[in-house]
């Protein structure tokens, strides 16, 4: 490992930046550097620029990861060596496309999950939809987050370092009893092929496409999808919005309202004006069924 790789992995420990993270930047300011062959020492705003358009032209990459990139190599040039940034004056922040999620029905969540063979994976896949936890949250469970005295699950240091409590529904702690009684798993509820640690959330995404190929619902299925399935369902059966952002563990009510245009009884309980016109629908010879 280079000094100049290893201050800047130390500088982002002392920040407390998360594992994951760490790895992301690190992974960007290597892919940089190879792109001109240069140590990132001895690069500037020039070449920052040149491998922004050649990201954006040539790879076509999402919005979304060429933010992470600048933010990437944001962190190492003024963290590490110390440097300002001009980057914005040159080039302005990317803007995101804002997209709706496409959310699974109670009928195509019961279909999927049924769906699912390996019992360690469904329950998995099942708490997603039942809690509403991230696929990050939900493999790193232990038997001692579930509390069924109070009858919900403590979820440790979640997205942005924080703790928080979501239900833990009759039915689900039901069918964790069953699965414990058959598989004893140990420190980690759902542990994974190495031991010590738990399963891999690439192994989940795996088997989501497996199934939604086989199931033939129509729509990407993957446990995210799960999880707005838990909000948009919870909305539509009357939780407030509030209630719902705490479950979800999201920081801004804003992210949590999206969901309003998802939700069936929230887009749909307006009568449209049509409705009130005293308008004859025309019936087209070709519509009518021979």
């Amino acid at each position: 490992m280079s000094p100049l790789r290893r201050r800047m992995i130390e500088d982002m420990q002392i920040r407390n930046l998360a594992p994951n993270t760490q790895r992301v930047y690190v992974a960007n300011v290597v892919r940089f550097a190879c792109y001109f062959r240069k140590s990132p020492e001895l690069l500037g705003p020039p070449e920052i620029r040149t491998y922004l358009l050649h990201l954006t032209r040539e790879r076509r990459l999402a919005a979304s990861s060429i933010i992470i990139t600048v933010s990437a190599l944001r962190f190492f040039y003024t963290v590490t060596l110390k440097r300002p940034w001009v980057i914005e004056d040159d080039i302005p922040a990317g803007r995101q496309a804002k997209k709706l999620p496409v959310v699974l029905s109670k009928q195509e969540v019961a279909h999927f999950l049924g769906a699912v063979d390996n019992l360690k994976q469904r329950m998995v896949l099942t708490v997603c939809y039942a809690t509403g936890l991230r696929i990050s949250e939900a493999v790193r469970l232990t038997p001692a987050a579930i509390d069924s005295k109070r009858m919900v699950i403590r979820v440790e240091q979640g997205k942005g370092r924080k703790d928080r409590y979501v239900m833990l529904p009759p039915k689900f702690l039901g069918m964790l009893r069953d699965y414990w009684k058959r598989t004893h798993p140990g420190k980690w509820l759902f542990p994974g092929r190495w031991p010590g640690r738990p399963i891999s959330p690439l192994s989940i995404n795996c088997t989501c496409r497996e199934v939604s190929q086989q199931c033939g619902i129509g729509k990407p299925v993957g446990p995210h999808s799960l999880r707005h399935a838990f909000a948009v369902h919870l909305l539509e059966a009357g939780t407030d919005l509030r209630t719902i952002q705490l479950l979800l563990g999201h920081r801004n009510l804003s992210t949590t309202a999206r969901y309003l245009m998802i939700a069936t009884s929230k887009v749909c309980a307006t009568a449209s004006p049509l409705e009130s016109l005293n308008l004859a629908v025309p019936i087209m010879p070709d519509l009518v069924p021979a």
